[in-house]
């Protein structure tokens, strides 16, 4: 009996549990991945509905009031009707004693209201919150911002940038859709409640009987009062550790062209080939690669996955998408100038992962296994998706990090799972290019130099997407046991550490391993290796 009792206390606070868990997905904001944008379509076709149902009965209930008005209207019209008739007279009391007061006084027309309300009730947790407002809006005016957009031209749906008598096209939709007047004020106002209220007051200034302005004035008001530091955090806009206004200028104009990417005849060390790595796994078939930039090397390898394995990657990471976040000190912030959401995967939740380990593992040469590599993580960008210029490896050493000891960021792999109709580029600030979104394709990059220290010109950034639904893999490859990339090093070096890790497997220990591997650096170091480049 006891146990039933325990059984079922368990069962109820599980039943909570899921309960919050469905609601706090519910309330988890949508602007920041198009996916979740995309699903909120669902219930605005249920409100459709509900929406459709309420117009068919008002039309029924106003038709039945059409036909009683024009019954009426037509014994008015005629001068002869004659009271003396007992029917008419009859009919005269009964419409003025009962049919009018039904006409007045009908629950027919808050009925279907009502039933409205309720269908709008049921599906209101699905529903963006305000939050999504400002996150779409302010992710119009960085629209606006970053690539120079013509304020008039993409108020009427084109996508233009002026620059002086210069017009470029960099989207053209097949339907023009344009921004109401209260749609670009909407925008107008994004992000900053002080600004708002201020333009709100004004506005009354000059229509004193606007109702709606009198409603927002309360609501800002409101919510400055609920929240009196917000007026001062506006103005503080969230960085990364990076020169911001020095690389602005750069940053945006990397997004609007390609920057001063080199031309491969050009310079001898850039070129195409077809990739093995000396990889029997990849000898049948090789991967197309390359290479973008040799300070910081950057390559591309077109291809590297199929349509259905970025199909079932995304798949897979859907439901685990979260607000993406960037470390500050001991915390996980969501921020502005990074707007994403992120799912972690393991290659246990699908062979696919499994399959695409070793590919990665196979061209790079490296250990894409945990500890020595982060879980794969699938990013889907939103409304205007971005992420600023930052560096993928730790700068300081408070990072999270150096608190696990995993080692730093020495490389990263990141696959373009889908394609977007404009923007999204991938900008390193300091190297002064960029590489457009291909899909498919994977990007590879060094964070470090060979001394462990991290490779300045790194800095890069995911530009904000124009058009289109961004979706791409990261791989974050960690070196362990020293502060320097083990993995650069001689293969001499690496081919002795791991013959005798395999032949003392059984008896060796972590410390062991790590005390080795050192002396084998340092007496590799005293030779020819030279540090950094």
């Amino acid at each position: 009996m006891l146990c039933a009792a325990r059984l079922g206390a368990l069962l109820a606070v599980l039943a909570l549990w899921v309960g919050d868990q469905a609601r706090a997905a519910a309330r988890e904001d949508k602007f920041s991945a198009l996916t979740s944008v995309a699903r909120a379509l669902a219930p605005e076709r249920r409100l459709l509905a509900l929406l459709r149902s309420y117009l068919l009965g008002e039309e029924a209930r106003l038709r039945d009031l059409t036909r009683f008005y024009d019954k009426v209207l037509s014994l008015h019209e005629d001068s002869a009707t004659p009271v003396a008739n007992p029917l008419l007279a009859f009919t005269l009391i009964k419409r003025l004693q009962s049919d009018w007061r039904n006409v007045v006084h009908s629950l027919e027309a808050s009925e279907n209201i009502q039933a409205l309300k309720d269908g709008y009730e049921k599906v209101e947790q699905e529903l963006p919150a305000f939050e999504d407002l400002e996150g779409a809006a302010r992710a119009l005016m960085r629209l606006q911002d970053v690539y120079m957009l013509n304020v008039k031209g993409l108020a009427q749906g084109v996508f233009q940038r002026v620059t002086g008598s210069a017009v470029t096209d960099l989207y053209s939709p097949r339907q023009l859709f344009s921004l109401t007047a209260d749609d670009c004020f909407q925008v107008g106002k994004a992000g900053n409640v002080s600004c708002a209220l201020s333009l709100s007051r004004e506005f009354l200034l000059y229509s004193p009987e606007n109702k709606r302005m009198v409603r927002n004035v309360l609501k800002y008001e409101r919510l400055l009062a609920e929240n009196p530091h917000q007026a001062v955090a506006e103005t503080v806009i969230q960085r990364p550790n990076v020169p911001h206004l020095q690389t602005r200028d750069t940053y945006e104009g990397l997004c609007q062209t390609l920057g001063s990417q080199p031309i491969h005849y050009q310079i001898p060390g850039l070129y195409c080939s077809y990739e093995t790595n000396s990889s029997p796994y990849l000898l049948l078939q090789p991967v197309r690669k390359e290479v973008i930039h040799l300070e910081p090397y950057v390559a591309l390898y077109h291809d590297f996955v199929s349509d259905p394995e970025a199909q079932k990657i995304r798949k897979l990471a859907e439901p685990w998408l979260q607000r993406s976040v960037v470390a500050s000190g001991e915390k996980q912030l969501q921020v502005e100038y990074r707007i994403s959401k992120s799912a972690w995967l393991k290659d246990t939740a699908d062979p696919v992962l499994v399959t695409l380990d070793h590919r990665i593992a196979a061209l790079t040469g490296l250990d894409v296994q945990h500890p020595y590599a982060e879980y794969l993580q699938v990013v889907n960008y939103g409304i205007g998706g971005h992420y600023e210029p930052h560096f993928d490896h730790a700068t300081s050493p408070s990072s999270p990090l150096y608190r696990m000891k995993s080692g730093n960021r020495v490389a990263t792999f990141m696959i373009y799972l889908s394609s977007v109709e404009a923007g999204g580029a991938t900008a390193f600030i300091y190297a002064n290019f960029s590489v457009p979104v291909v899909k498919n394709a994977a990007l590879f990059w060094w964070n470090l130099h060979r001394s462990g220290e991290g490779d300045g010109d790194t800095l890069h950034a995911g530009c904000p997407v124009l058009v289109g639904d961004k979706w791409g893999m990261l791989l974050h490859l960690l070196h362990a046991f020293i502060q320097g990339c083990w993995s650069l090093l001689d293969s001499r070096v690496l081919s002795s550490f791991v013959l005798i890790c395999r032949l003392c497997k059984d008896t060796m220990t972590a410390s062991a391993e790590q005390v080795l591997f050192k002396d084998l650096v340092s007496e590799y170091m005293n030779g020819p290796f030279s540090v950094g480049v």
